[in-house]
């Protein structure tokens, strides 16, 4: 038997190897071994940038009319280190993005205002005008859209504000306050403390605006009075405003029991949770009323004499002076 090799193997070892052609401009170069440029513009630039280190090609620097293509079509100076590494004295946090964007002529811009603004001001510095107004563009939505923290609806009428106390789970604080509801004068400082009352509720509605609802009513009977609900239910009332005889006429007068709202304010705090307010909290804060050792009927009804017990109020609607004398009523 011959020792020679028969059939398509033999036929592939006597075959000569194929070679694959190199695609043109991949053969190693004398300067970059294994990399060689098809072209001067895709020559690759190290780039340092305020101690951010970047890769990129001429190509790329120079694709738009921007400080960049400046920089390295020889209008402007470029420094360089020993390394070769060419330093720009700018913070380097965003300027991947501006490379992305000569390269692509798009990016996605950050969703925080306060990046989309630093990325604004270093598309400025390189003259990227495109980049420039796709930021200004999302800034000025972004403000347009923007949603208000702190909302304070105002009642309209009495089937309006169950809506809003039935569609809520926050305790609830609400002022009413309407001054042309008056059929007398005022005393000479009731303008200034109904003020205070309104000022009060604004801070009030901005420190606790995410754990309270605040309402603002200007239909009521009342001048100027506080309500406060805790889950659906009225726990507190503080009216402020009092009949009185300062003259030889009645008067009006509002009152500012500042210390007293923000007590009540604080104590409507208890019914944030969906099982109603904590037991031994609710006897530590309503112990003045009888709430301490209360069962739970007990402590409802204690709950409805506060309710009326700080409710102060004195209106006289006819007069009770004695002939010849003055009296003045007070709360």
């Amino acid at each position: 038997m011959s020792a020679e090799a028969s059939g398509p193997a033999a036929a592939a070892a006597e075959a000569p190897a194929l070679e694959v052609p190199k695609p043109p401009g991949l053969e190693p170069g004398p300067g970059a071994p294994g990399l060689r440029p098809l072209t001067p513009n895709s020559k690759y630039v190290k780039l340092n940038v305020g101690g951010s280190l970047h890769y990129t090609t001429l190509r790329t620097l120079t694709a738009q009319d921007t400080l960049l293509k400046a920089m390295f079509s020889g209008r402007a100076e470029v420094l360089t280190d020993a390394g070769g590494w060419v330093l720009i004295d700018r913070s380097g946090r965003h300027f991947s993005t501006i490379l992305n964007y000569l390269r692509d002529g798009s990016v996605p811009l950050p969703d925080n205002a306060r990046e989309l603004g630093e990325l604004l001001g270093e598309a400025r510095y390189y003259l990227v005008q495109g980049l420039v107004e796709d930021c200004q563009l999302a800034l000025q939505q972004k403000r347009e859209n923007l949603s208000p923290l702190c909302l304070i609806p105002t009642v309209t009428s009495p089937q309006e504000e169950q809506q809003l106390l039935a569609s809520t789970s926050k305790p609830v604080v609400k002022l009413l306050h309407n001054r042309s509801n008056n059929k007398y004068s005022y005393t000479s400082t009731s303008d200034d403390n109904l003020l205070k009352n309104i000022e009060l509720f604004d801070k009030l509605a901005l420190r606790f605006h995410g754990r309270l609802l605040f309402l603002k009513d200007v239909l009521g009977d009342e001048i100027c009075c506080w309500s406060f609900y805790g889950q659906g239910r009225k726990i507190a009332e503080v009216c402020c405003t009092s009949i009185v005889y300062a003259t030889e006429k009645k008067q009006t007068k509002v009152e500012f029991p500042e210390a007293r709202i923000f007590e009540e304010t604080l104590n409507i705090l208890i019914y944030e949770t969906p099982r109603g307010p904590d037991l031994a909290l609710l006897e530590a804060t309503e112990g003045a009323a009888g709430g301490g050792g209360a069962g739970r009927g007990e402590d409802d009804e204690n709950r409805e004499h506060r309710v009326r017990r700080i409710h102060v109020r004195r209106h006289i609607t006819h007069d009770e002076r004695p002939h010849g004398q003055q009296i003045v009523f007070k709360d």
